[in-house]
C-alpha cells in the first residue's frame, strides 16, 4: 500500500512537471491565444492511470502552478470579484476539470474510447470556464473587429477567441493521445510495466 502511494505520488509529480514544461512551449495563433505542446496530456494520463479522484487532485495542483505562472493576469481585473473570477475560472477550475477525464473509465472501461471521451468532455468544460471569463472580464478589451467580423458582443468575441485555440488544443491532444494509446496502453490501464 505504502509502495503504491509512493509510486502514485512520484509518477504524478513527474507528470505534473512535464505538463508544466509543455505548457511553456506555446505556438501563438494568428487570431490570438496559443496552442501548447499537448500540455494537458500528462494530466489525462494521471486521471486514467490512477482514477479520476486522484486525477482531479493532480490537476488542482497543476492549476495552482499555472496560477503562479500567470499571476500577472489577475492584475487586469478591475474589482475583487473579477480577480476571483480570473483566479477560479481561468486557472483553478479550468485546469482542475481536466482531472475528471478518468471518470469515463467507469462507463467505457480503460479503453482508448474512454481516453478520447475524457479529453473531449474535459476540454469543453475548460472552454466553458474561459468563455465566461472571456466575456465577463476580458470582453472589456474586445477589439472592434475579430476574424474579419465586427464585434458587438463580448460573448461572441470570447466564443471565437477561446474556441479558436481550444479547438486546436483539443484536436492536437486527441491525435497525440490516440497515437500514444497503444504503446502506453499498459500505463493507462495501470498494468505492471516490467
Amino acid at each position: 500500500m505504502k509502495q503504491n502511494l509512493t509510486r502514485k505520488l512520484a509518477e504524478s509529480a513527474l507528470l505534473i512537471a512535464i505538463a508544466t514544461v509543455l505548457s511553456l512551449i506555446k505556438f501563438d495563433l494568428p487570431f490570438g491565444g496559443g496552442v501548447t505542446l499537448v500540455s494537458m496530456l500528462p494530466l489525462i494520463l494521471i486521471s486514467h492511470r490512477w482514477g479520476w479522484k486522484w486525477g482531479v487532485l493532480a490537476a488542482f495542483v497543476y492549476s495552482l502552478i499555472q496560477l503562479m505562472l500567470g499571476l500577472d493576469n489577475v492584475g487586469y481585473a478591475t474589482s475583487f470579484v473579477m480577480a476571483l473570477g480570473v483566479i477560479f475560472l481561468d486557472y483553478v477550475i479550468a485546469y482542475t476539470v481536466i482531472g475528471l477525464s478518468g471518470i469515463f473509465d467507469l462507463s467505457l472501461g480503460k479503453t482508448w474510447k474512454s481516453v478520447a471521451a475524457g479529453i473531449a468532455v474535459t476540454f469543453v468544460l475548460r472552454f466553458c470556464c474561459h468563455l465566461i471569463t472571456g466575456a465577463w472580464i476580458w470582453g472589456g478589451w474586445m477589439p472592434e473587429t475579430f476574424m474579419n467580423m465586427t464585434m458587438t458582443s463580448p460573448w461572441l468575441y470570447s466564443f471565437l477567441y477561446n474556441g479558436w485555440y481550444m479547438l486546436a488544443e483539443l484536436v492536437l491532444t486527441e491525435i497525440v493521445a490516440m497515437l500514444l494509446y497503444k504503446p502506453l496502453g499498459r500505463f493507462f490501464r495501470l498494468e505492471d510495466l516490467r
